[in-house]
């Protein structure tokens, strides 16, 4: 399925990492749903604080609860936004009533918030509260601030989300999931209490403050880790690199590679590249794309399917490389890459993605505290995997 990633370019920051440590935590790994038969959607997304980006959603989600007693949700869980948001029973029109709706009247913790400046202060009297608007390409929503408890599995944490009260039919209701889980830093949150991950960590839900991605190829199974990481779903070693604009999930890339041809496409060997769970192809600026379409030239009919080389990405030293198959879609009517243009501007941008047909080729371990990406090649053919020897306990659901 394709259609939007919550990658919120949002230009004031949050807390830092700083003074963040767990205390005893937990570690939880969720299976992850994949749809693969969705519409294509294309959308470009903004908000009051925020310029955005065309973008396309991820095929994998999971399931949340929120409130006291809890209520559940599937959401996919995004890497390339900073806010959580569900549809709430505010919202009459048909894209909410078609999916799960939170009411926070039936939750006994809750919280209305005013404003995402003032992220403890409930609603007054007098009903003044912040509306935040995000639109797309072919369509909106607009929400207000809640705050309750949100859980993943056994790990819970109070945090502020936005509920939607207004979503437009296109694209919302051909998606298959009901809300977005942003886990990305919190420059791209829309105010201190509102990064999810955050909130686990300053509340000692976590074991550690990490968490970890794999998404399965196929029938395989598709999973995300709070608290550690899987060792049993690497098949290399883990190589860090640092986050070098904190907002996205972004590290410096060095160069992109055909084969063993470098294109030399990064200025001074340093390009920017987000690595974005919330985005279901590669993407990057029009004219690098547009030179790698020419160069790798992949016959519409697939004929040349059998000859195309490896695409690779120079990060840190170490070449991340992607088969034909990974990086072409292939189907009845015929070859296609798995790559579309994206232009963000300064200074977020220009910046490459990282998403799905690369994310089923690399497990990757998020790392709040450190503030650092961890790639490993990821373990194929596996189903089930029991809890690691090494004294973690991943609790599966």
């Amino acid at each position: 399925m394709r259609s939007f990633s919550l990658l919120l370019l949002l230009t004031h920051a949050a807390s830092s990492a700083e003074g963040l440590r767990t205390r005893t935590g937990k570690t939880h790994t969720l299976k992850l749903h994949r749809n693969k038969n969705a519409k294509p959607v294309n959308e470009l997304q903004t908000t009051s604080h925020a310029t955005a980006r065309s973008s396309r959603a991820s095929e994998y989600y999971g399931t949340v609860q929120i409130g006291s007693p809890p209520q559940e949700f599937e959401v996919v869980f995004d890497t390339g936004s900073g806010n959580f948001w569900v549809p709430s029973t505010q919202c009459v029109d048909e894209a909410c009533t078609a999916h799960k709706r939170f009411d926070s009247k039936k939750s006994k913790n809750g919280k209305n918030i005013a404003f995402a400046d003032m992220p403890d202060a409930e609603v007054e009297s007098n009903g003044d509260r912040d509306v935040v608007t995000i639109t797309f390409g072919t369509g909106e929503m607009s929400g207000i601030f809640i705050q309750d408890k949100i859980c993943v599995g056994e790990i819970c944490a109070t945090a502020d989300f936005v509920a939607a009260t207004e979503e437009s039919s296109e694209p919302f209701s051909m998606v298959p999931f009901d809300g977005i889980m942003g886990l990305a830093l919190p420059e791209m949150s829309e105010g201190k209490r509102f990064n999810i991950l955050d909130a686990m960590i300053a509340q000692g839900a976590l074991a550690k403050p990490v968490f970890a991605v794999y998404l399965g190829m196929d029938d395989e199974d598709s999973e995300i880790t709070f608290g550690d990481w899987n060792p049993q779903r690497m098949d290399t070693d883990l190589f860090w690199v640092p986050v070098s604009i904190p907002g996205y999930w972004q590290v410096a890339m060095h160069d992109v590679l055909i084969g063993e041809k470098s294109l030399n496409v990064c200025p001074e060997g340093r390009c920017q590249v987000a690595v974005d769970t919330g985005t279901s192809l590669l993407a990057g600026p029009t004219d690098i794309v547009n030179k790698l379409t020419e160069q790798l030239n992949v016959a519409p009919d697939c004929s040349n399917f059998d000859q195309l080389p490896n695409l690779g990405f120079s990060v840190d030293g170490h070449r991340l490389e992607l088969q034909p198959d990974q990086y072409v879609e292939r189907s009845y009517d015929g070859c296609s890459l798995a790559l579309m243009t994206l232009d963000i501007p300064p200074p977020k941008g220009p910046l490459f993605i990282f998403g799905d047909p690369f994310l089923r080729q690399y497990y990757t371990v998020y790392d709040r505290e450190h503030l650092r990406v961890g790639f490993a090649k990821a373990k194929r053919g596996v189903q089930d995997q029991p809890p690691p020897a090494n004294g973690s306990l991943l609790i599966q659901s």
